[in-house]
């Protein structure tokens, strides 16, 4: 019996100023999966899990988070984010804990932190590898540094999805090795995970389905692609230099 989704988005479409985005996408990820959404820059994969959470507005199609239409969708602490490409706080002095301890908030009632509360927020940032950290200033941290505490954040709230923006892009070998080790604590703890990745990279072996979108449609879903990069993208054409002709030659999953 399949799991139950805990997202779905049917038939959807956005649009990003006057250029269409999104053209009517489907896409569901059920209870236990980890997803991988593919694609070149500008296919919309950014764009769709925007749009499952409420940043970017619809202009057609439905979105379910658990099982609730978004719109009525209330519960955002099951829902642990980390978008793309961003600093931890935005150039505002604060320290890691101070960071990580916003994310938590959705589950403390009036705004006030509980002992349980203070025990997630440092499990987070221990589970990162910055626990010696806590105390420090988030404008001293390198980029993979600050990318370990937008995950933090998110896992301060003990999320059972986990939707990732990007979470390897540029960031450096070592940090890489740590969140993809997070990542693997989070599936074997039976959390739900969406990623937007560029390429499949370390977390190719936590994958267990890739939803490939390109000019806003979704062109594959099923088995990872088996190599990585631009060119495993099922449809990618391109024209390999050392052949005579200049005819592009077509590669992937799907003809």
């Amino acid at each position: 019996m399949e799991t139950e989704p805990v997202i779905s988005l049917r038939a959807v479409t956005a649009t990003l100023g006057s250029r269409p985005v999104l053209r009517g996408i489907d896409l569901t990820v059920r209870r236990g999966e980890v997803v991988a959404l593919l694609g070149a820059n500008g296919s919309g994969k950014s764009t769709a899990v925007r749009a499952a959470i409420g940043q970017v507005p619809l202009t057609g199609g439905e979105i379910e988070l658990f099982g609730t239409p978004r719109a009525r969708f209330r519960s955002w602490s099951r829902i642990g984010y980390v978008p793309q490409r961003t600093t931890a706080a935005g150039g505002v002095p604060a320290t890691i804990r101070e960071i990580v301890a916003s994310g938590r908030l959705s589950r403390a009632k009036l705004g006030i932190l509980t002992r349980a509360d203070r025990a997630a927020i440092t499990r987070a940032i221990e589970t990162v590898g910055l626990g010696d950290r806590a105390g420090d200033s988030v404008n001293a941290l390198s980029g993979g540094q600050h990318q370990r505490v937008l995950i933090a954040r998110a896992l301060a709230s003990e999320p059972e999805l986990l939707i990732m923006d990007e979470p390897m892009a540029g960031v450096d070998l070592a940090s890489q090795e740590i969140l993809a080790e997070t990542l693997r604590a989070q599936v074997a703890g039976g959390a739900t995970v969406l990623l937007v990745l560029h390429e499949l990279g370390a977390l190719e072996p936590l994958i267990d389905r890739a939803v490939v979108l390109r000019d806003g449609c979704v062109t594959h879903d099923g088995p990872p692609p088996q190599s990585l990069g631009q060119h495993a993208l099922p449809g990618h054409d391109h024209v390999h230099p050392h052949t005579s002709s200049t005819e592009p030659i077509r590669t992937g999953l799907l003809t």
